[in-house]
Parts: C-alpha cells; structure tokens; sequence
C-alpha cells in the first residue's frame, strides 16, 4: 500500500530481512524452508550458504523494521504472512540445539513475533466467518501454522485464541463440499485444511468421528477428485502453477489425517494411498526451470515429505 513518498522504496530497504522473492510471506517462509534444512537435512546443503544469508537477514535491527510495518499495517499479509512468520520463529526454537545461531535468531524474532500475536488476538474475535478459500486468504490453513507454532514457542494466549475460534467456526461442520474442489488457483485444498486444523484441536476418537461427518464418503473413495492429483496444464503460468503446490499441500495434509486414525481404520490406507500419488505428482515441479513456481515450491515439497514436521 501507497500512502506517500516514503513508501516508494526498495523492498530490501522496506523489508530488510523478507525480499527477494515475489512476495513477502515467500521470502519469509524460505528462511523457515533453510531453518528446517539446516535443523534436518544439514550435511546436504551448502550450509554455509544458508548460515551466511539467515545471519544477514535475522538480525534484531532487521526484524525490528519488519516488526514496526507489520504494527502500522495491521492488514499487512494477513494471516498468510503472520502465520509463516510465526512458523519461522517455532522452527528457530526448534533448532536451538542443532544450528548453533538459531538461539540469536530468535532473539531477534521476538519482537515480530509479538507484534503477528498481538494483530492475530485483536483480529480473531471479530474475524466473522472463516475464509474458505484455497489460497492465501485461507483461515484454516493459516491456524494451522499458527497453532503448531504457538506450542513450540510456548505462546499459551495464541494457541486458547485458535482454539476457541476453531470449535466455534470450523468443529460444527458436517457434510463439506468437497466435490467441489479444486478452484482453478488453488495451491491448499479448503476441505483438507479444515480436517488438518481441527485435528489438531480434537483427541484421536473424537476427531474420528469428526472426520465421518465431515467427509461421509471417505472410506467409499469419494469424491474422487479429493483423492486423485490435480493435473498442471502450464506451469509458467504463475496462477496455474499453483496446482503444483496444492498436490503438494494435499499430500502433506492427507498423510496427517491418516497418522491421526486407528491402524486398522480402512480410511487410513486410503489417505496415505493418495498422499504417495499427490507427493509423486508434485515433486516434479522442482524438476521444472521457473521463478514463478521455484521461489515458493520447495517449502510445499518439504511439507510434504515431512508431513509430521
């Protein structure tokens, strides 16, 4: 947003710690994407490379810049953008005893990570209905970073925050429209990240239950649109490309719905089944040549290779 002179500046001197990419939550959530690297995967990658940028990037000046826009621009990527932020921070604090700066790193987050609570426990209580879209916009897939996040981080106000609004606008659900599905921009699936959040808030036999209400025709293997990978007619299209990242998405998110039912529920096998295909289908993508697609994809695939974090 243009208000004025002073906001025609470079996005390296707007946003010190998050450019490069074409959009500001993607260059935030490619610092997760070298965080968990580092955390995982460290004897893979250029290591140095990665602790060279984080270093520069994750600094307190930095972050406080990044901080103060967020606060004067309360709309500001939101909830996308805050929940990869946070995200950002909770990888951090995982890697505290693995990557020997990631201590400094959250130092540095602190305030940032305040500032994305704060706007989140101001926003939620009058947020209204969730946005059941399959791109940035999306309520419950933004939650579900959020929530994974705030435990590790030990923010106990952001996780009672999520929670409350979960059981009010996402646990009554029955019956979704997941036939529906996809829109022809999608990189998340509504359905799938709704079932993935509330998860996350309902015990193992509850959440069962749950999920037979809010997909009845699961076990049958329906719809099967849900559980068969999107094809990508042209991923040099920007808007079509994000296809590539909803097959990726869905296999994250199907992986963790079957890890959170019995051994011997039938709809188990049905997920993991489509969570290989989704995975299979996606991770060609990397193969491809194309900033549109590669400044974002590679978060998406690690999810989906990782899908229990």
């Amino acid at each position: 947003m243009v208000t004025g002179p002073d906001d025609l500046r470079l996005p390296r001197e707007r946003h010190p710690s998050f450019y490069g990419c074409y959009d500001w939550h993607s260059a935030v959530h490619t610092h997760w994407l070298l965080v968990r690297l580092l955390r995982r995967h460290g004897t893979e990658i250029d290591r140095d490379a990665a602790l060279t940028v984080l270093g520069a990037h994750l600094t307190p000046a930095n972050l406080a810049t990044e901080a103060g826009v967020l606060l004067a621009e309360p709309s500001f990527e939101r909830p996308y953008g805050w929940a990869w932020l946070v995200a950002l921070a909770a990888e951090c604090a995982r890697a505290h005893d693995t990557v020997e700066p990631a201590r400094a790193w959250s130092g540095a987050l602190e305030p940032v990570v305040d500032a994305v609570v704060g706007l989140v426990l101001d926003w939620l209580p009058r947020a209204g209905r969730p946005v059941r879209d399959g791109t940035h916009a999306s309520t419950a897939f933004a939650l579900g970073l959020l929530l994974d996040a705030a435990s590790t981080l030990g923010r106990d106000d952001l996780t009672a925050a999520v929670r409350t609004y979960v059981s009010e606008s996402f646990v009554p659900d029955r019956d979704a429209p997941l036939v529906w599905e996809p829109s022809g921009q999608d990189f998340v699936s509504p359905g799938l990240s709704e079932a993935d959040l509330v998860r996350r808030v309902l015990d193992p036999d509850a959440f069962s239950g749950w999920l037979q209400g809010f997909w009845p025709g699961l076990a049958a293997g329906e719809p099967r649109n849900l559980l068969e990978p999107v094809q990508v007619r042209d991923r040099t299209d920007g808007q079509l490309g994000h296809l590539d990242g909803l097959n990726l998405s869905r296999s994250a998110a199907l992986s963790r719905l079957a890890l959170a039912l019995p051994d011997d529920d039938p709809r188990r096998a049905l997920l993991q089944e489509a969570a290989g295909a989704h995975l299979d289908a996606g991770l060609g993508a990397l193969a491809e040549d194309g900033y549109l697609s590669t400044h974002w994809l590679g978060t998406f695939a690690l999810m989906a290779l990782e899908p229990a974090g």
